[in-house]
C-alpha cells in the first residue's frame, strides 16, 4: 500500500486541501491520501489555533465514505511540537509493510532545509509537490514528484478564519460538509 501523507494545521479544512488531496488520490500512483492533522506546526505561531480534535472532526465530517481519503490523530499522542520525521518513523513503525510518501505544496518544499532531519527525509522518503504561487521546483533528486499539470490552489485559511470573524460568507471556499460543520458549531465566529 503507497500512502500519500498531508500534513497541516487545517485551521480549518478548506476546497483547497480537498482538491489537493483528491487529485493526487486520484492522478498518482498512491493508494491513498492521509490528511495528518498536526497538532502544533513548529514552524508556526498557534494563534487562532481551533483544538486538535475539532479539527480532526471537520475533516471527519467531509471525508466520511471517500474511497480513497482518510484523516489520523497520529500526531495527537506525540510530543508537540510534531516532527515530520518522527511521525513519519512511528509510522512506519506501525504499518511496516506500508510505503509513506510526503504530499506538500512548493513553499513548504522550498523551506525544507529548517525541519528537523531534512536529509533523512529527502534521502528516504517520495515527496510529491505541488505548484504553488509561481514557486518553481527543480527536480533534482529521482524520489521528488513535481505535479506541474495540477491545478492551482491559492486559498488562504487564515483568510477564511478572518472573514468568518468578521461575518462574511466564506462558505464556498469550504467544502459542504466541513462548512455546515464549522457554521453549526459557530467556530471562528465572534
Amino acid at each position: 500500500m503507497k500512502v500519500g501523507l498531508y500534513f497541516g494545521s487545517f485551521n480549518p479544512l478548506h476546497l483547497g486541501h480537498k482538491i489537493i488531496a483528491s487529485y493526487i488520490a486520484e492522478f498518482t500512483d498512491l493508494d491513498r491520501v492521509t490528511f495528518v492533522v498536526s497538532p502544533q506546526n513548529p514552524l508556526k505561531e498557534k494563534k487562532d489555533l481551533l483544538d486538535q480534535s475539532t479539527r480532526l472532526q471537520i475533516i471527519k465530517s467531509e471525508i466520511k465514505g471517500v474511497k480513497n481519503l482518510e484523516v489520523t490523530d497520529i500526531e495527537f499522542n506525540m510530543p508537540n511540537p510534531s516532527y515530520t520525521i518522527d511521525t513519519l518513523l512511528t509510522l512506519k513503525e506501525k504499518n511496516p509493510k506500508h510505503e509513506f510518501c510526503l504530499i506538500m505544496g512548493a513553499d513548504n518544499f522550498e523551506n525544507i532545509h529548517m525541519w528537523k532531519n531534512f536529509k533523512q527525509i529527502l534521502e528516504n522518503y517520495t515527496i510529491y509537490v505541488y505548484p504553488r504561487n509561481g514557486i518553481i521546483v527543480k527536480r533534482n533528486q529521482k524520489n521528488i514528484m513535481v505535479l506541474q499539470d495540477m491545478p492551482q490552489i491559492d486559498i488562504s485559511a487564515s483568510f477564511i478564519r478572518k472573514k468568518i470573524y468578521e461575518g462574511k460568507d466564506v462558505s464556498y471556499l469550504i467544502p459542504e460538509k466541513a462548512w455546515d460543520y464549522i457554521d453549526k458549531m459557530k467556530l471562528y465566529k465572534k
